[in-house]
């Protein structure tokens, strides 16, 4: 077992078989080391978690356990992008974070934590990232959050 695949197995989490594209998009595009995956939305057990409007139908705690829903599906496409071995993962490059909400609500970077946490709870110091967390007005599907990602692998 990958050391990667050892700290999952820690945090008890088990990579879904990846979401695959809802339109005509790749689920992810590999170009030299570099892996830009396409936004991923918190999904377990194909179901969408915490649809809504944060703020309003979804609360700050669930819109970050839906982030870090959204990292998990980021990490079940890197999977296949590196050939089913997650220790080739050089660095998380960066996050590019939507948050749902409603037009008071202000605390998107406590939202995209989610996968922030998770990812370095993962990949330790090669999980630290550059981002972005904003807001919209509705998101596809009625997500309350959407995240995507940018890898760099060997």
């Amino acid at each position: 077992m990958s050391t990667i695949e050892q700290r999952l197995a820690e945090l008890k989490v088990t990579l879904p078989t990846p979401a695959a594209p809802a339109a005509n998009y790749l689920p992810f595009r590999q170009i030299g080391n570099t892996v830009y995956i396409s936004g991923q939305l918190p999904k377990k057990d194909g179901q969408l978690l915490y649809p809504g409007t944060v703020g309003q139908d979804v609360t700050l705690e669930q819109a970050n356990e839906a982030a870090r829903h959204c990292a998990i599906q980021l990490l079940a496409q890197l999977k296949v992008a590196c050939n089913g071995d997650l220790d080739r993962v050089v660095a998380c490059v960066k996050l590019g974070g939507f948050v749902q909400c409603s037009p008071h609500f202000t605390q998107h970077p406590e939202v995209i934590n989610g996968a922030s946490d998770f990812l370095v709870s993962v990949f330790g110091d090669i999980g630290r990232h550059a981002r972005f967390a904003v807001g919209a007005p509705s998101l596809p599907r009625n997500t309350s959050v959407e995240i995507d990602g940018i890898f760099e692998i060997c």
